[in-house]
């Protein structure tokens, strides 16, 4: 079987700072996870170190 993948890839790479950032605004200005994840053009569960 052969498999084509079309346009583009959307895996990101995120670097450590970049992980720590991303949770660290968590809860600043009450933010929540599902608000930073969409911030971020991410989902919740994609968010680094996810709480409920």
């Amino acid at each position: 079987m052969r498999v084509e993948i079309l346009g583009q890839e959307r895996r990101r790479r995120w670097c450590d700072e970049q992980k720590l950032e991303i949770l660290m605004s968590v809860g600043i200005d009450g933010a929540t996870v599902t608000e930073v994840a969409q911030r971020h053009d991410v989902t919740r569960q994609q968010t680094p170190g996810a709480v409920s």
